[in-house]
This record gives C-alpha cells, structure tokens and sequence, in this order.
C-alpha cells in the first residue's frame, strides 16, 4: 500500500471514530509502528489531526504563531540572549541546537568560533553555518514542520539516539518553574525531549515573552532544565521561582548581552 492511501485510510479511521492509536492502525493496515509513526506525524504537521501519545485525535493541531510573526517579536531581546548564551560555549563543543528565532540569534554568535559540532533539525540554524568552516554542522532528518522550519519525527529522533552533546539549547512557547517548558504541539514536544536527551545538560533561551506562559504539552519538567537564558523583561516572581528550583538564571541586557546570574 503507498503511503497516500494509507494516509486516506487513517483520516477515515478518525472522521469515524474521533481518535486511533498506532498499535491498532499497524493492525488494521499491516504495516510497522515505525511506519504509522511516521503517518501521523507527516498528517499532524499538515494540520490534519493533533499528535498524541501513542495515536492522534481528529482535528488540527494547536496554533502555533507563523514563522514570520515569531521573526519581528523581541528582536533586541533575542540577540542579547543570544550573545550571552553563546559566552557558554567552549570551541570544540558538540553542541545540539533546537529551532527557533532565539536559537537561531545564538547561531549567529558562534558563526565566528572553530570546532563546534552542531547538531540541529532547524533550516535556519544549519544556514547560519554555511560560511562557517571552521565548524561542522549535522542536519537530522525527519518531517519538515513549517511553521517552525524544522524537521520532526522519528527519523530525527533514530539520528539522536547515537549522539552525546555537550549541551542542548532549546527553546518553547511557554515556561513556568511549577510546569516547565512547553509547546502546543506533541510532534514538538516529543522533538524537544529526544534532543534533551541527548545532551550533557540544557539551556533554554526564553526571552520574556515566554516566561510565565504555559501551553498545553510540557516538553521537559523544570528539573530537566541546567541553565535560563532570558532578558531584564521576564517576571522577576518566575525567575526567583525557577532559581528556587535548581535552575541557573543567566538575565542578559540589551546593551551589552551580559548578565546578572541567579
């Protein structure tokens, strides 16, 4: 069977039930887990059902902000966080680096730096390097998410799993000290944890927009968390919380991209 018409079959599976779950799909439609995986993640990033653990529901995912909207928010900010993140980094790192706008700012810090391994599922980051030499950039593969210009699923996943970083940056939609990170979307959220997982320890760049936010999934819990890098904006309450928690807070200025470390 190809793959448009076991998609249409899997559609027709929750217009008539409302939800489905990998282990009976492979069942009904004979084919391997690792193939209905791929399904519904390829069908969750064209909006045409939610993610979940395990299956999918009918429906379109969560709203996540377009790319080009995220692009034009807190740009000061961003590149401040992005200056003081890129002051943890050592040349000769490994170094996994998750999508998004902050991310991407830290990218363009270490443009200049040699020997880094990067490794990232973001088309922007890995652009970020191409008149870098000095360093090497591995692109996972997987489902291209285009609201965020990255790629997800267990292709992505299967290239983490032989991968030890020193440190994974991430960013999220949202993240409070009694919840943690968090997305809208279980393709990304699932992302988020492979990549945590392989990584020494994590940073998240957050700017202040995101401080205080809680969305739907939780990614990683707070005491998965290493390091915050945010900017003088984000809610003084939150930060001491995150602290109290065991995370480092690393607040960067504007003028300058350093900080005061909590």
């Amino acid at each position: 069977m190809i793959a448009a018409q076991r998609r249409n079959l899997i559609l027709d599976s929750l217009r008539a039930d409302g939800a489905v779950s990998i282990t009976s799909l492979a069942a009904v439609l004979e084919s391997s887990a690792v193939t209905i995986r791929r399904d519904l993640d390829y069908l969750d990033s064209v909006g045409k059902l939610t993610r979940t653990h395990g299956g999918a529901v009918a429906g379109e995912s969560p709203v996540e902000s377009p790319y080009a909207e995220k692009i034009v928010q807190a740009i000061p900010e961003k590149e401040a966080i992005g200056r003081l993140a890129a002051s943890l980094v050592h040349d000769g790192e490994v170094l996994i680096i998750w999508p998004g706008t902050t991310t991407e700012a830290l990218a363009k810090q270490l443009r200049q730096r040699t020997g880094l391994t990067i490794i990232t599922n973001s088309l922007p980051v890995a652009q970020a390097f191409v008149d870098s030499p000095g360093n090497q950039v591995i692109m996972t593969g997987g489902t291209l998410r285009a609201s965020i210009l990255a790629l997800v699923g267990d292709a992505k996943n299967r290239t983490l799993r032989g991968i030890h970083a020193d440190t994974t940056f991430l960013s999220g939609n949202g993240l409070v000290a009694d919840f943690g990170l968090s997305t809208p979307n279980m393709a990304v959220a699932d992302a988020d944890r492979a990549m945590a997982a392989s990584g020494n320890q994590v940073v998240v760049l957050a700017d202040h927009t995101k401080l205080g936010l809680r969305t739907a999934i939780q990614t990683l819990p707070t005491d998965s968390i290493s390091q915050l890098v945010t900017d003088a904006g984000s809610p003084a309450h939150e930060i001491e919380s995150l602290s109290h928690k065991g995370v480092t807070v690393h607040i960067a200025t504007i003028a300058s991209g350093l900080s005061d470390t909590f």
